[in-house]
């Protein structure tokens, strides 16, 4: 395999395709310009960490493996790097010597948002139909448990360029019909882009419940996410799928991650939600961003959502060159490691309350900030009635339950 020396950065706005620039390696540094004709567009699409500009830019932190924010959350992680990883093995390839560039032209235009990679890679995608959900689900733990599919590239070609640690495939959804199919990227007529999900080996049985009953959770509390829901396999066992914020009638968005925008490695985090308020407030130039950030702060305290981390919040850019917070994604009861919520609360993240919360509204003069708190708890203190309308078992729904109980204040 020859590694990639060049690469070029283009933006599909709205169906038209613009080249940004172009990524060059040369050693260990990878240096990125933009083109002059996309600078005069005025368009941003990093403008925190990328502005535009005629210099030849190297990013400032090494925590991308040399690359921009930007360009980094075009990679797959989690689930999707582990998929590319077995693909690329598969065909004999060493990993070691595979480089950013490469894996941006293995990703070429699959990749999550607007930017697309030029040339793409040479590589054998397979183009077989959507396999059933259950066949897909048992696959996922064999590559989980480290063992051989006969279907990796399958798996690959359906969830290759996702994120997150959970197994995850892109489909085309009709809701009108309720068919399933391989989420290409030009769907028919009908068909909406969708993302379902599938449980990893430390997961309860009833994730997928427990993530829709969130989801419910969540709209009550106020929080825009988009359409959610629980599809079926033929057993009658079920899995979360949301519909993608980053296609619209066909249509890609740009999308960028909160990890990118401000190069925040979300691993090894020291994020708080007053770098995302500061954040929001700057690209959507409104007082409504800090409250929104403020009411995800919240939801994430009171519904014991630890894994709150940087890349679990995103931006998305229209082809405008407006920017606005993404619906919420990922909002579940979850786990951290050392139990500490990912991104800070005020400085707090082991047991962070409304007392932290109110420091945080203080601080961007939020108005009225109980009124935002009390609205995620009045919700939030429901819960047992949210799991038993979506089939969360008694279990779980008693373990949530305790939980939250000892987060009320």
């Amino acid at each position: 395999m020859t590694n990639v020396e060049r690469l070029i950065v283009a933006i599909d706005l709205s169906g038209e395709e613009i080249e940004v620039g172009e990524l060059v390696q040369d050693g260990r540094k990878i240096y990125f310009k933009y083109y002059p004709d996309f600078i005069d567009t005025g368009i941003q699409i990093s403008p925190i960490k990328l502005p535009l500009s005629a210099e030849i830019l190297v990013p400032d932190t090494s925590i991308f493996d040399g690359l921009f924010g930007v360009f980094n959350d075009s990679l797959p992680d989690g689930w999707g790097r582990l998929l590319l990883d077995r693909a690329l093995l598969k065909r004999g390839v060493s990993l070691s010597g595979v480089t950013p560039l490469d894996r941006l032209s293995f990703v070429g235009r699959t990749g999550m948002g607007a930017l697309l990679y030029k040339p793409p890679a040479d590589f054998d995608y397979d183009h077989l139909g959507l396999l059933e959900l259950d066949t897909i689900a048992t696959e996922t733990q064999k590559v989980l448990a480290g063992s051989s599919t006969d279907i990796i590239d399958t798996l690959f070609t359906l969830g290759g360029s996702s994120g997150g640690a959970r197994p995850k495939i892109f489909v085309g959804y009709h809701p009108s019909t309720d068919h399933l199919m391989s989420g290409v990227e030009n769907l028919p007529a009908g068909y909406e882009h969708w993302i379902i999900k599938f449980p990893s080996s430390s997961d309860p049985k009833d994730i997928a419940q427990i993530e829709y009953a969130y989801h419910k959770m969540a709209l009550d509390a106020g929080l825009r996410m988009n359409a959610c829901k629980l599809f079926k396999g033929s057993s009658g066992k079920l899995y979360f799928g949301t519909k993608r914020f980053d296609r619209h009638n066909g249509k890609r968005i740009h999308m960028h991650s909160a990890s990118g925008l401000m190069h925040d490695n979300f691993r090894l985090s020291d994020m708080d939600y007053g770098h995302l308020m500061d954040c929001a407030f700057r690209l959507e130039r409104h007082i409504e961003a800090y409250e929104k950030v403020l009411k995800l702060a919240a939801f994430n305290v009171y519904a014991h959502n630890r894994d709150d981390h940087s890349n679990n919040v995103s931006f998305l850019m229209n082809a405008k060159g407006e920017w606005s917070l993404a619906p919420a994604y990922d909002l579940t009861f979850s786990l951290s490691s050392h139990g500490f919520h990912s991104t800070t609360i005020a400085g707090e993240g082991k047991s962070p309350g409304r007392k932290q919360l109110l420091e945080l509204a203080d601080i961007f003069n939020v108005k009225n900030p109980n009124r935002i708190i009390d609205q995620v708890q009045n919700v939030v203190v429901n819960w047992k009635h949210y799991a038993k309308e979506n089939g969360v078992g008694k279990a779980s729904t008693q373990l949530i339950s305790e939980t939250l109980d000892r987060l009320r204040d």
